[in-house]
């Protein structure tokens, strides 16, 4: 445990309001970061917001040009961080954390860096390259200033009907009655529940003598891509209705969903990675700080 305040970057998302709420639950003092008008943001007891740029960088030659910085003395001291912020998005914000005296941070990537780096979707395989240079980068940097790094790889997050993905099968469902499937859809998924990863963001945090390491942390239970859409037709109270079609035909559905703001993500090779086992083993998080994720639940 710690009497430091901990900052925050992503506060807003689905995993951020988790984690805020887990972060006061443990009565630890939170300045959470946005890029929002922290004025229209909720009051949350133990939580300070504060506005940030996109890019808060000083542009600054060298590290020692740091002590250089008029009232650098009277910033505020945040040694600990966890970002579940998009992992790219960290470099920018570099010089802002040595500022404020980092010691330690958490930050979110993806095990999409490796699901997707051989995707038929360019901006998939863009997503894949960003998420391993954004790893890349703040190890580098972290590296460099003596600062301790823990990398958290989440699969497939859910949870409060906020994400994009199981969320968006669900709409789907909804909406049409029934879900479509390319081939067998057997390739198995381990959908991870929100909490979870906001919970091993706090647990690597305050865990001392875990750093400088990178984990997958995926769901409590693996189970085929088919087998996942008819939990979530069950969760609804309906009875599962699945369609086997074609690719050419999964193509043109998409291309006519894209007329819905909510369905315009979906890609064809989404259709192709029902196939595929997205399986990550997350027995090393186990190991080193007790990981128990819950099975999949649509409901929870």
């Amino acid at each position: 445990m710690t009497d430091h305040d901990i900052g925050v970057f992503g506060a807003t998302s689905f995993v951020g309001n988790h984690l805020l709420r887990l972060l006061t639950n443990q009565n630890l003092n939170v300045i959470a970061y946005s890029r929002r008008d922290v004025i229209n943001l909720p009051a949350l007891n133990g939580v300070t917001w504060k506005h940030i740029e996109g890019n808060t960088k000083t542009h600054l030659s060298t590290p020692s040009s740091f002590d250089s910085i008029p009232l650098i003395k009277k910033i505020q001291s945040i040694p600990f961080w966890i970002s579940v912020a998009p992992i790219w998005t960290l470099p920018d914000h570099f010089d802002f954390l040595r500022i404020h005296g980092i010691k330690r941070i958490v930050a979110l990537s993806s095990t999409s860096r490796f699901a997707k780096v051989d995707s038929s979707n360019p901006f998939e395989k863009d997503v894949a390259r960003r998420l391993t240079e954004g790893e890349v980068e703040l190890q580098i940097w972290a590296n460099s200033n003596n600062i301790q790094w823990i990398i958290l790889r989440p699969t497939l997050i859910y949870g409060n009907g906020l994400d994009r993905n199981i969320s968006s099968i669900a709409s789907f469902i909804r909406k049409f009655g029934f879900f479509p499937l390319f081939g067998d859809a057997a390739g198995l998924r381990q959908p991870v529940h929100a909490e979870d990863v906001a919970s091993a963001c706090i647990t690597t945090l305050l865990q001392a003598e875990i750093s400088n390491q990178a984990y997958n942390i995926s769901g409590g239970e693996a189970l085929p891509y088919r087998d996942m859409v008819k939990r979530i037709f069950t969760s609804l109270g309906l009875t599962p209705r699945l369609v086997n079609i074609p690719l050419w035909f999964f193509q043109f559905s998409i291309s006519f969903l894209h007329i819905f703001p909510r369905f315009r993500h979906l890609t064809t090779a989404m259709a192709e990675r029902m196939n595929q086992d997205l399986y990550f083993d997350h027995s090393d998080a186990k190991r080193d700080f007790g990981y128990s994720p819950r099975p999949f639940d649509p409901m929870g």
